[in-house]
C-alpha cells in the first residue's frame, strides 16, 4: 500500500561504502520522509524487519534477502558499474530500480519522488477499479476483454428466448456460471436449476437418473422416482459434459427437446414437462457426430444457440482483473489483508499457460492466500508446480535462439556471478573486455522485457 503523504514514507539505506551512505543521508535530509541507515548487511536486515520500510536502498547481494523479508518493498539496487544489462537483470530479480554508485543526490531524490507519485497513482487506480468492479462482472462471470464482452452480450440476448443452448469451452472456462446466468436472466429464472453431469453418471443408470422410473420397472425399483428432467420442469436443466451421454439416452433427450415430453423407465405413457435445456461440453460435438459417436440430429437441435467460452490463455488481458476478483474473495474468506501481488509473482503468473483456465487460477490464488505470510503474494506463496512449469515453458521457448543471444546471456550470467565486475568476467570467459562489450551489444534490446508493475 502506498503512503498518503510523503511523511508516511519509510526508507532504509544499507551500504558498506560509508562515503556513498553519507551522500545518501545528505540527499535525503531535505525530504519529508523517515529514513534509517546501516553500514552492515546484518544491521540493515534487522532495520528492515523492525521498521517495515516502503523503500530500501541496497547492494545487489542483499536483494533476495530483503524481498524475502517483505516482497512488497521497493528495492533500489545500487552498484558501482552501471549497464543496461545489469539494470534489467536486477529488475527481473524483483528490484524496483537500479542506481549507479556513487549515488547522484538529484537523481536519488527524483527517483524517490517518482516512486511516491506512482504509489499514489496505484492507490487511486485500485480505488477506481474497486468502484468499477461491478462493470466488469456479469452474473458471476468476470472479464473486460472483447471475447468476454461478446459472451456477455450473447447471454443477455439469448436468455429471454432460448429453449436450448449449447455452451462450448475448455474445462475451467466457466460454462456452469454461463448456464446459471442464462437461467437467472430467463423468464423461468425463479424456477429450479438442476445440474446433471453426464460424465459422473453410470451408463446403466443414466436413463433412470435423468428420466426417472416407476415402481416395478426393474429389480429394486420399490417406488416411483422423479428424474432430473421432471425436477427441472418450470425451470432449467443443465447437462454438463453432454458429449459423454450414452446413445440410448440421447434418443430420449431428443424427444424431450422436440415434444417437451418425458417417459420414465417402465412407464407406458409419456408425461408433459416445461423445461429449458442448456448443454455444455469441452469436446467438438460436430466431429463426434461425423464419427457416429453423437446423434447429429441432437447436435443440431442443441446448437440452435451456441456460445463459446474462451480459454484464459486467449484473454490474458483479463488476468489482472480476475486476480483482483479472487484476491478480494479469498482475503474476505480467510480474513487476511491481502492487498496485491509482487512484480516477480505477477510476471510468473503472466508467463504461465493456464491449461486449467480460470478454475486453475482460482485454485492457485486460493492456495496462495492460505500460504501468504505478508500482505502481498510472492513467488514463494504460489504452488511449486506452477513456477516450475512456467520456468520450463520459458526455457523451452528460449531454446531456439540466435547464437549471438546465447553468447550474450552466458556473459550476463557470468557477470552476475561476479557482481558486475567486467574485468573478472572477461578473464573467466577467456575474452578481452572489448569483446565482452561487443557481445553485450550484439543482441537486440527487445530480447529483454521489464516485468509488468501491478497494483
Amino acid at each position: 500500500m502506498g503512503p498518503q503523504s510523503n511523511s508516511g514514507v519509510r526508507l532504509v539505506a544499507i551500504d558498506s561504502d560509508r562515503s556513498n551512505l553519507n551522500a545518501i543521508v545528505k540527499a535525503l535530509a531535505g525530504m519529508d520522509l523517515k529514513f534509517s541507515t546501516a553500514v552492515s548487511a546484518g544491521a540493515g536486515l534487522d532495520l528492515v524487519r523492525r521498521e517495515s520500510p516502503h523503500i530500501v536502498l541496497l547492494e545487489p547481494e542483499l536483494l533476495e534477502e530483503v524481498l524475502d523479508t517483505d516482497p512488497g518493498i521497493a528495492a533500489f539496487v545500487m552498484a558501482e558499474e552501471y549497464s543496461t544489462e545489469a539494470a534489467i537483470e536486477a529488475i527481473r530479480r524483483g528490484a524496483y530500480d537500479f542506481l549507479p554508485k556513487p549515488v547522484a543526490p538529484d537523481a536519488l531524490r527524483h527517483r524517490i519522488e517518482q516512486w511516491i507519485a506512482e504509489a499514489r497513482q496505484r492507490q487511486h487506480i485500485l480505488k477506481l477499479d474497486r468502484e468499477l468492479a461491478g462493470s466488469f462482472q456479469f452474473e458471476g462471470l468476470v472479464g473486460r476483454s472483447p471475447l468476454m464482452l461478446e459472451v456477455f452480450s450473447r447471454i443477455r440476448r439469448a436468455a429471454p428466448h432460448f429453449r436450448t443452448v449449447l455452451l462450448r469451452g475448455e474445462t475451467g472456462t466457466g460454462k456452469e456460471l454461463a448456464a446459471r446466468a442464462l437461467h437467472r436472466l430467463s423468464p423461468v429464472g425463479s424456477g429450479p436449476f438442476v445440474v446433471c453431469n453426464a460424465s459422473a453418471v453410470v451408463e446403466t443408470l443414466f436413463e433412470s437418473e435423468l428420466f426417472g422410473y416407476v415402481r416395478g420397472a426393474f429389480t429394486g425399483a420399490h417406488q416411483d422416482k422423479v428424474g432430473m428432467v421432471e425436477s427441472a420442469s418450470g425451470g432449467t436443466l443443465f447437462l454438463d459434459e453432454i458429449g459423454e451421454m450414452p446413445r440410448p439416452a440421447q434418443a430420449k433427450l431428443l424427444r424431450l427437446l422436440q415434444n417437451q415430453e418425458v417417459q420414465p423407465v417402465g412407464c407406458p405413457t409419456p408425461r408433459r414437462v416445461d423445461v429449458r435445456v442448456i448443454a455444455a461440453t469441452n469436446r467438438d460435438l460436430r466431429s463426434l457426430a461425423l464419427e457416429n459417436r453423437f446423434r447429429d440430429d441432437l447436435y443440431y437441435r442443441l446448437s440452435m444457440v451456441e456460445i463459446i467460452l474462451p480459454a484464459l490463455a486467449s484473454r490474458m488481458e483479463d488476468l489482472p482483473l480476475l486476480q483482483r476478483h479472487f484476491l478480494e474473495r479469498f482475503s474476505a474468506r480467510f480474513q487476511k489483508p491481502v492487498c496485491g501481488i509482487t512484480r516477480r509473482a505477477q510476471a510468473l503468473l503472466a508467463r504461465y499457460s493456464w491449461p486449467g483456465n480460470v478454475r486453475e487460477l482460482e485454485n492457485v490464488l486460493g492456495y496462495a492466500c492460505m500460504m501468504i505470510e505478508n500482505n502481498r503474494i510472492d513467488v514463494r506463496d504460489l504452488p511449486e508446480s506452477l513456477w516450475m512449469e512456467a520456468n520450463r515453458t520459458r526455457s523451452e521457448s528460449e531454446r531456439l535462439l540466435p547464437l549471438a543471444e546465447v553468447e550474450r546471456r552466458h556473459v550476463l550470467h557470468v557477470l552476475e556471478k561476479f557482481q558486475g565486475n567486467r574485468s573478472r568476467a572477461a578473464e573467466v570467459l577467456g575474452i578481452s573486455r572489448t569483446t565482452l562489450y561487443r557481445l553485450l551489444r550484439s543482441a537486440p534490446e527487445k530480447a529483454h522485457s521489464q516485468p509488468q508493475l501491478i497494483y
